[in-house]
């Protein structure tokens, strides 16, 4: 796809126990990535107790968006109209098999609230939300990979329709302790072009 009238002003990456911003490390940790990620929670002074009641993907998905978001000065005081377009191929698969395990025995059965409440692919959405109190348009897409084009379109037909003035977007995936996010935010201003080409280069 060509480019739009808009910009890409950061994107993060969260991938081999490593965090980078716009290309740069940031942090490196160490496996499993229970270690990784809170070692990288404290490295960031990420200030959330909720975030050990997460689940991996939560998680995941919280500490991109928090590297990225404080990175562009966002801040909870101050009422943002941003909107979130998340996506990967795993739903949330991986703490959907914790909560079968929960309920699979009849004879043991005990579902667990903690876990039932991230049975669903949109609440690491929700986590970020609260947090920087965004109530803009958001949305959770299920590809079999990362899917450039579908993104760069729905992100510049929320920006068109004056549904939020920026676009946090990417791709969030955890399956089995194989994990990998890349987030990007879209808005009017930015050191990179917002187009197809540039968010697979970026990738």
């Amino acid at each position: 796809m060509t480019k739009d009238n808009h910009r890409i002003t950061s994107y993060c990456h969260i991938k081999n126990n490593e965090v980078s911003l716009n290309g740069a490390l940031l942090f490196k940790g160490e496996n499993p990535f229970k270690s990784f990620i809170k070692s990288a929670y404290q490295y960031f002074d990420t200030d959330y107790p909720k975030f050990f009641k997460m689940d991996n993907l939560s998680k995941l998905a919280f500490m991109a968006g928090d590297v990225l978001l404080k990175h562009e000065n966002i801040s909870p005081e101050r009422k943002e109209n941003i909107a979130v377009v998340f996506s990967n191929r795993a739903s949330s698969l991986d703490t959907d098999r914790k909560h079968q395990e929960s309920i699979q025995d009849i004879t043991a059965y005990y579902p667990s609230p903690a876990v039932f409440v991230y049975t669903l692919p949109n609440i690491c959405i929700g986590e970020i939300s609260i947090k920087y109190k965004l109530y803009s348009e958001n949305s959770f897409f299920i590809f079999d990979a990362f899917n450039p084009d579908y993104l760069f379109e729905y992100s510049t037909s929320i920006l068109a329709g004056d549904k939020a003035e920026k676009v946090l977007c990417g791709w969030i995936d955890f399956d089995k302790g194989n994990y990998e996010a890349f987030l990007y935010l879209v808005s009017q201003e930015g050191r990179f072009i917002h187009s197809t080409e540039e968010i697979k280069r970026l990738y």
